[in-house]
């Protein structure tokens, strides 16, 4: 009776493994895919001089911008929105801020534990490029970082000056996913703007 009842288990276990197996391989195929795709529909939006192509055809976002830091080899592609599924690839504009390239204060949004956990290392001086859609460079130096409770003060955004605020959730090795602290990272437009 034993080896009926293994003969009859052991085909269900291996399907089980099988499934479980092929649902991890889906996911890493993903996280691989991913940025290959938003990778091409940058380089064809900037050949169409900054125009929204998404990355796949089922895409509520798009890149708009990359973000670089120089002295940290660090480069994230930045997309249009700041929603749960466009964070869930990169660095997001928030539509509420002013627009990339423009006067005011332009806020991307990211995930702590991901594409913004190298804001923990920035200090006041590094140097960040922002490259746009339409082939201009930005280029940006960390002026301030600060911890702010989203809850006690919402974090208000201008138009006085050209600045750039990179928000993400705060403490970085927190456990808590939505906590109210955010780290809020300044820096002031250099002035100087690249085609």
């Amino acid at each position: 009776m034993p080896d009926v009842l293994l003969r009859a288990v052991w085909p269900l276990l291996l399907l089980v493994a099988l499934q479980q197996l092929g649902g991890a391989a889906v996911i890493n195929f993903k996280a691989w895919l991913a940025p290959v795709l938003l990778e091409r529909a940058f380089v064809q939006s900037q050949a169409q001089g900054g125009a929204a192509v998404r990355p796949w055809p089922w895409a509520d976002t798009w890149p708009v911008a990359r973000l670089r830091v120089p002295a940290m080899a660090v480069s994230r592609m930045v997309l249009a929105g700041d929603s749960g599924n466009a964070l869930a690839f990169g660095p997001g504009h928030s539509a509420a801020s002013a627009p990339l390239g423009g006067p005011g204060e332009v806020v991307l949004g990211g995930h702590r534990d991901t594409h913004f956990r190298f804001l923990e290392r920035v200090e006041p001086g590094t140097e960040l490029e922002v490259m746009l859609g339409d082939g201009r460079m930005l280029h940006y130096r960390v002026t301030s970082m600060e911890v702010v409770n989203a809850r006690e003060e919402p974090l208000r955004v201008g138009e006085q000056a050209d600045r750039l605020l990179l928000v993400t959730c705060f403490p970085f090795d927190s456990l808590e996913s939505d906590g109210p602290l955010r780290y809020v990272v300044s820096a002031e437009r250099s002035g100087r703007v690249h085609l």
